[in-house]
Order: C-alpha cells, then sequence, then structure tokens
C-alpha cells in the first residue's frame, strides 16, 4: 500500500499494511517549532529550519523530506489567512505581541516563551445584538486569492500517493466565539445572554461554510480528510453541560458537517481535547467519522474502552502517545513501550492513525523524539 491507501483503509475501517502515521498534517497533529530545529540533526537534516505555521502555537512546517524521513502518511492543504498569522506587531518591554486578523491581541514572553496568550478579544465590550453589528469587521473567507494553489498542492501530493488533509479556516463555533468575546463574557452569556453568543456563533459557521465552500471547489475530489475541531472538555469534566452542548453547540456542528458530507466524499476529522466521553455519540449523531486527539489520560477517556465502545463508529487518530508527561519526561524505552501498548489497543480491524496527544511540545528532549520514531517504526 502506498500511504493513501494505507489512511483510506484505516478511516474506512478496514486493516491497512501497516498503521498509517500522521505528524504535521494538521495544527493539532504537529510539532512545536523548537522541537523541530532541535530534532533536525539527529536525522542528518541540518539544512531544514522550520517556518512558523501557526503563529499561537509556535508550530513548525514540517519540510517534504522531514516527513518521508519519519515515515509520515498525510501531507496538509491549507491557506495562509490572517486568522494564523500576524497582521500587527506591538511594542511591549517584556512581551512578543501581535494582532491577528480576528483584531484578537497574543502575547508571549519574549524570554522561555513557548506560546502566545490571547490578552484582548475584539468583542468583549458587546451587549446587545445592536453593539454585535457595529463594533466588529470579520474576516473575509470569499477572498479567491486565499485558495491559491491548493489545488496544485493537493494534485502533487496526491501524485506522490499520500493522503491529503485540509485544515478548517478557524478553531470552533464555540471556542472561536470564546476568543472573541473573552472566556467569562462567553460562558456566562451561554445563561444570561443567548441571543448574542448564538448572533457570534451564526457568523462562525457562516464564514466556515463559506471556506469549506471554497476549498471543496478547489479540490474537494483529491482531499481525504477534512479537519474540524472545538475544544469541549478539560481533563475532568466538560466545558459546558450536555445540555447546553446540545442546545447550542450541536446544532450548528450538524449544519457544518451535513454540509461537508453533502459536497466532499472526504472523511471528517473532529477534534477535541479533554474529556469528552458523554459527548461522543452525540459527536457520531452530527456525522464525526473521525475523533482526534484521544487525550486517554483525561477523566473517562480510557482508550481501551473507547475502542471497544466507539470504535466501529470512529477512526481514532490520535492517541499514540501522551505529550503532557510519558513523551517529555519518559525514558525512550518507556516512550518505545506505550507506542508499542497504544498500537495494541487502538488498531485492531483498522479504524486507526497513530498521532501523539496533540502537538509535540517544545521541551520534548530530541532524544524522546527519536525513541517515538523508532517505536512507530518498530510497532506499526
Amino acid at each position: 500500500m502506498n500511504s493513501k491507501e494505507r489512511i483510506l483503509a484505516a478511516i474506512n475501517h478496514k486493516t491497512p499494511d501497516k498503521v498509517p502515521f500522521d505528524l504535521g498534517s494538521t495544527l493539532l497533529t504537529g510539532i512545536s517549532n523548537k522541537a523541530y530545529d532541535n530534532i533536525l540533526p539527529y536525522l542528518g537534516l541540518k539544512e531544514e529550519k522550520s517556518e512558523i505555521i501557526c503563529m499561537d502555537q509556535q508550530l513548525g512546517l514540517p519540510s517534504e523530506n522531514f516527513l518521508r524521513t519519519i515515515g509520515a502518511d498525510c501531507r496538509a492543504v491549507s491557506i495562509r489567512n490572517s486568522s494564523l498569522t500576524p497582521t500587527e506587531y506591538l511594542e511591549n518591554e517584556k512581551y512578543l505581541q501581535y494582532k491577528d486578523g480576528w483584531n484578537m491581541t497574543w502575547q508571549m514572553p519574549k524570554i522561555n516563551g513557548h506560546y502566545y496568550d490571547l490578552i484582548s478579544s475584539p468583542l468583549r465590550d458587546v451587549e446587545s445584538l445592536a453593539d454585535l453589528k457595529e463594533q466588529f469587521v470579520y474576516p473575509n473567507p470569499e477572498e479567491q486569492k486565499l485558495y491559491a494553489g491548493i489545488r496544485q498542492a493537493a494534485t502533487d501530493y496526491d501524485k506522490q500517493g499520500n493522503a491529503v488533509v485540509a485544515h478548517s479556516f478557524t478553531t470552533g463555533l464555540m471556542e472561536m466565539s470564546a476568543w472573541l468575546m473573552g472566556y467569562e463574557k462567553f460562558y456566562m452569556g451561554l445563561g444570561l445572554n443567548p441571543l448574542v453568543i448564538e448572533a457570534v456563533m451564526d457568523k462562525i459557521l457562516e464564514i466556515k461554510l463559506a471556506y469549506w465552500k471554497n476549498v471543496l471547489a478547489e479540490a474537494g475530489d483529491i482531499i481525504s480528510v477534512v479537519q474540524e475541531s472545538d475544544d469541549l472538555g478539560t481533563q475532568s469534566s466538560l466545558l459546558i453541560s450536555p445540555k447546553m452542548y446540545r442546545k447550542f453547540i450541536k446544532p450548528r456542528q450538524k449544519i457544518l458537517f451535513d454540509y461537508l458530507h453533502k459536497n466532499t466524499k472526504a472523511k471528517i476529522f473532529f477534534h477535541s481535547c479533554g474529556s469528552i466521553y458523554d459527548l461522543i455519540p452525540d459527536l457520531i449523531e452530527v456525522g464525526v467519522d473521525i475523533l482526534n486527539p484521544i487525550q486517554y489520560t483525561a477523566s473517562k477517556m480510557d482508550a481501551l474502552n473507547l475502542k471497544k465502545t466507539f470504535g466501529k463508529d470512529l477512526v481514532f487518530w490520535g492517541g499514540g502517545i501522551d505529550t503532557q508527561n510519558i513523551l517529555p519526561n519518559g525514558k525512550p524505552q518507556e516512550i518505545k513501550d506505550a507506542v508499542r501498548k497504544q498500537i495494541e489497543i487502538l488498531s485492531p480491524d483498522g479504524g486507526f492513525v497513530f498521532a501523539a496527544v496533540h502537538n509535540i511540545q517544545a521541551d520534548v528532549p530530541p532524544e524522546n523524539i527519536l525513541a517515538l520514531f523508532a517505536g512507530i517504526a518498530e510497532y506499526r
């Protein structure tokens, strides 16, 4: 099997020749630019320094040479839009700061900083629908120049035998709304001012639908996986109650996912960190095909139970290695043992793409990343 055939087998719940492996096809299965640069000499790739592809997460863009070296099966197509890159840099003595295309402000410590944190939300003072209309101009997903090159990139990757994955335009309906409004205003607003909350989510839904219309028009016949996300859980619980999810989030997800299923044969990859076990049946109901990142150390997210309970309905894309504790802090053999265990749990009868539990972080030693790659190569 080539990489595309391997991915297609796995996401259609068939057994591939070996477990597919993804690193870098989404902004949720990537690698920190610092970790990426640190590992290059160990792989003999000294001239492949990273380009930042996601500013707030400080993710490096893996080179084609790197992806071939580690045996990754997927390639990403995406637009370089202002929601991911700075539109204005700000002056500050202690922090690096920038504004993005949504007029949100982010900052990262100049010394030992690894990520940018959100510090200013443009809709934080909105109290009414009238305020919402007056105060904000959203990014325009209809700018055709955004989509230049997608068809060619997808075609090239496909000819090379790789599976093609398309990124979303923004983070999720709930998460993006919380960023724009500020967490306190958003979560309080679900109970106290729902009309404004719903109006913001409806606008984000509108933007997402327009984005996917354009992406699928360019390369919907080549793309194998379309990626969406919305962080719904903490490590111990849900962020909102199932009742609120089903009232506010689920109906809008269904509109979005129904559109995707109607307009492409690509499978829907949905990312949510945390303890989301209680919402997994809802996600299946609204059309999610692939679940990520499978944070198996979170409450109620035991990988073996997930496989037994939902393995016939969902593909698990992730869950390959814990990136909070084992990968940064474990010994190389512990990492390889963990890789073997997760493959044994999640790979039977297909339905599994190996990826780390979210992005490989900046503090992971190169030796541990090498152990990860070695374990994948040995046990996949």
